[in-house]
Parts: C-alpha cells; structure tokens; sequence
C-alpha cells in the first residue's frame, strides 16, 4: 500500500487536535503508541530488543505472570510471545500478530521527526504509525484490558510480536515453531486487512486477506569478455540488456481466479461504473471469458489482483567508466499468483529475455503460501465488530499483492486471517513512505477490533461469569 504524497503540505501547516478519547484503555493504548513510535526498529539500529522489552514490562505491569511472556533474541532484533491461557484445554489456542520492525525513514527528508508522534489535523504522524505499530498497541491494549477485566477465554490465546517482517521473517519462522503457536485452528493479523474510505471518507467496502502472492526475486545477468571504451564492441552487455528488458516489460501472464479474487472483484464491480464495472462482474462471473480478461489485464489497477506480475527494479552493471562492461546484471520482482510456481515464472523470465546467454537465478528460497478459505465464525466476527462501527457496509476476503508474516503461518499450516480494523482513504496511505500517517479516528477504531475479535473468537467473559 504504497502511495506518492501529493498536495499534503498545506493541509498540515496548523496543529488542530482530534476529538478527546477519554476512556482510560483509550489513553493507556495511546500512551503506549506514543512510546512504540519513538524505537527505531528498523534494520541496522537495533532497537527492536528496547521496544520488545518496554512491552514486556508494561504488560507485565497490567497483570502478566513473567511466565506467560517469552522473549526470542534473534541477532540484532526479537521477537515476543504472550499467553492467556484458555478454561477449555480441549480447545485450539488462536493466535493474534503484529510485528515491531519498520522500513528506515531519514530524519531530515520529513516535514516532522519519524521517530516522535505527532498529532495534527486529526492524523497521527510517524513511523510505524500504520506499518505496523498500530497493530502492536493494539495487541497490547487488548491483553491490557484482558487483564484489567480479569475476563477468561474459553481458548488460549497466544499474542505474537514479529521482530523482522520488514525484511527476512526469521523471527516469524522462530515465532511458528513456538510450542505456543503450534497447532494454533488459525491467525489473526494485524499487518493487513480493513476499511477503504472514499475521498468524502464515505465508508466502501472492509477487506479480510486470506492469501498472498509469492514474492520472488530473479537476478538476469549477462556477461562479456570486455575491454577498453575506446575500442566498442559490436556486442556490449548493457545494450545487450536493454534489449532483454524490453522482452521483460513486455511479459503478461495470464488472468487468473480463485475463491478470494472472484469475490472482491464481484463486490468492486458494484460500484465501479462503466465498461470496467461490467468486466470486473463478467471476469468475477466467469474467468475464462476472454474478453474481460483482457480488458482487465490492460487496467494495471486491476491486473495484478488477477495475474503474476514481474517488474525490473535494480540495475547493476559496468566496473570503470572507461572500461566496456563486462556484466550487465537487473533485479525483477514477481508477485506470483496461487498456483504459478517459482521455477515456472523463472522459465518464462529467460523466455522472455529472448537472448540465449541470459543467466537467470533466483535470489534465495522464496515462500509460497497455501490460501487460507474464509472461515464462518472468523467472517461472523470481524463483521460484528466491523458493523458496529459501519453497520451494513460490504466486507469481503481478498488476496494480498504485497507480503506479510500471514505466509509464513499459512506453510506451518495456521490459517491466517488479516484483519487490522483500520479504514483509510487510499491517498492517506503513505506506509513506507515520507510523513506516514494514520487518522486518529482509525487508531482508536483498530484497538476496539483487535479487542472485540479477542473477545469474541476467544470466548472471552470476566472472572465469575
């Protein structure tokens, strides 16, 4: 959910506070949020174990037996893991996740400090403040308030504070190996899922993700004995590689379809008006109908709901500028559609390339991850809970272009749901980028849903009852 910032600076000039939220979890998870904001998780500075273990001690302040949290050092960052233990030991445990980790942001490219909560304008500002901190105050919240109400869920239910899901997942693969987490019916993760607001934030439509793509990386490299630029050769690797680009953008998959495609395009259809509208319903209707295939293809803010998408982003080549090159190198990034394999899209990658010294290697062991089908009582939930606060507005599962650590639950066999609670217009969203923000209306929403689905999944009552 990458967006470019546009026409915000003057909307932000004066400091106008929200609407107080004055109930004491409401200022507790506010508190906590102000401080997570401040840890700069990202890789390389090594703040992550400091978050990590100003959350121990907070949660173990509202009521935490030390014995219910364990902390998993893992290099220079950590992971968390918190129980509440369950009444019925028959039950399967559910686990909730959020991770600590954040892209890097530059102090001096921000219009105010990344590193410190700011609000105005109704926004909260800072890094983390949607990708992901909110998910992780409001999984501290809800163990707080859990505590506070001496309330006992019927199932255990195992909190997970992700260390590295920014870039590796290590500590995600640690976290699902945990006896803690294994076995879990299913997941519930922060990191995805929730509301779209028209730009009259209008309510739309509330999206639950229930699978991704496979993320994998290729490197095509072309190489050449070389030798001086005074003397060309009529073969050059970078011209050689401009050439193989050129087969690469031109690469379409085709248009594909599952249970959690055909359901979202279904619902956008009904309010996309136009020939888009009627394709989207045609396509979500009948995937094989070609003619709305391609039309969809065509529209690359549909096309990579429904396809594997590859795209060059790197490029690396030449040693000395008066030397002709003698490697030519370009990363690609595929998005994989269910079903496309890695080995498959790399076939299709050198096919493409149409140059038969074209090395093409995969960088590392990309994961692929199984779709997770909507489950009843999930669904049932997180519309309860949705409905509440937008009542009879549309929910619907989806798949996930991006990645989040649902896909490592989903290879350990823990079906995961992504469901944050947080609504957003589409030109707020600035995760990753400059000046990231999130609505504070948002916030204070996101910590009630993550609550309300504890309570609700988990079977949560207070002490007596």
């Amino acid at each position: 959910m990458l967006k470019t910032l546009a026409g915000f600076v003057s909307l932000v000039a004066l400091a106008v506070p929200a609407a107080a939220q004055d109930a004491p979890y409401q200022r507790q998870a506010r508190d906590v949020y102000e401080r997570l904001i401040s840890f700069r998780t990202a890789e390389g500075h090594g703040q992550v174990p400091a978050m990590t273990a100003y959350i121990a001690e907070t949660l173990k302040a509202g009521g935490v037996p030390a014995e219910d949290i364990v902390i998993i050092p893992h290099k220079e960052t950590a992971a968390m893991l918190v129980r509440i233990p369950g009444r019925d030991r028959s039950m399967r445990k559910i686990l909730f996740s959020a991770h600590m980790d954040v892209v890097d942001a530059r102090p001096e490219d921000w219009e105010r400090s990344p590193f410190k909560l700011v609000e105005e304008n109704g926004y909260f500002f800072g890094r983390g403040t949607g990708d992901n901190k909110q998910g992780v105050a409001a999984l501290v919240s809800t163990i707080l308030r859990l505590k506070a109400d001496k309330a006992m869920p019927a199932r255990a239910l195992t909190f997970a504070f992700v260390g590295d899901e920014e870039t590796g997942m290590e500590t995600t693969r640690l976290i699902a190996d945990h006896e803690w987490v294994k076995g879990a019916e299913y997941a519930i993760n922060t990191d995805a899922g929730g509301g779209t607001l028209d730009e009259q934030g209008k309510p739309t439509v509330y999206g639950v993700q229930g699978a991704e793509k496979t993320y994998a990386t290729y490197f095509l490299t072309l190489r050449n004995p070389g030798g001086h630029s005074s003397r060309p050769r009529n073969d050059n690797a970078i011209y050689d590689l401009a050439k193989v680009l050129n087969g690469i953008q031109a690469l379409q998959f085709p248009a594909q379809a599952n249970a959690l495609t055909r359901a979202s395009l279904r619902l956008a259809a009904k309010t996309t008006p136009g020939e888009k509208g009627k394709m989207l319903a045609r396509f979500a209707d009948n995937p094989d109908d070609a003619e709305a295939a391609a039309y969809l293809l065509a529209d690359p803010t549909v096309a990579y709901e429904i396809s594997t998408t590859c795209v060059a982003t790197m490029l690396d080549a030449g040693h000395a500028e008066n030397a002709l090159p003698q490697r030519a190198k370009a990363t690609v990034n595929c998005r994989i559609y269910p079903g496309d394999t890695v080995e498959g899209v790399k076939g299709r990658l050198a096919e493409a390339a149409g140059n038969k010294n074209v090395v093409v290697e995969v960088d590392g062991a990309p994961v692929v991850s199984p779709v997770s089908e909507p489950r009843s009582d999930v669904m049932a939930a997180i519309a309860k809970s949705v409905h509440a606060r937008y009542p009879g507005i549309p929910i619907s599962p989806y798949l996930e272009a991006g990645g989040t650590d649902g896909m490592i639950y989903r290879t350990k066999g823990i079906p995961t749901f992504a469901s944050s609670g947080v609504f957003m217009k589409d030109s707020d969203v600035f995760f990753h980028g400059l000046n990231e923000r999130l609505p504070v209306k948002a916030f204070y929403e996101a910590i009630d849903h993550v609550h309300d689905l504890a309570v609700d999944l988990g079977g949560a009552r207070p002490a007596g009852k």
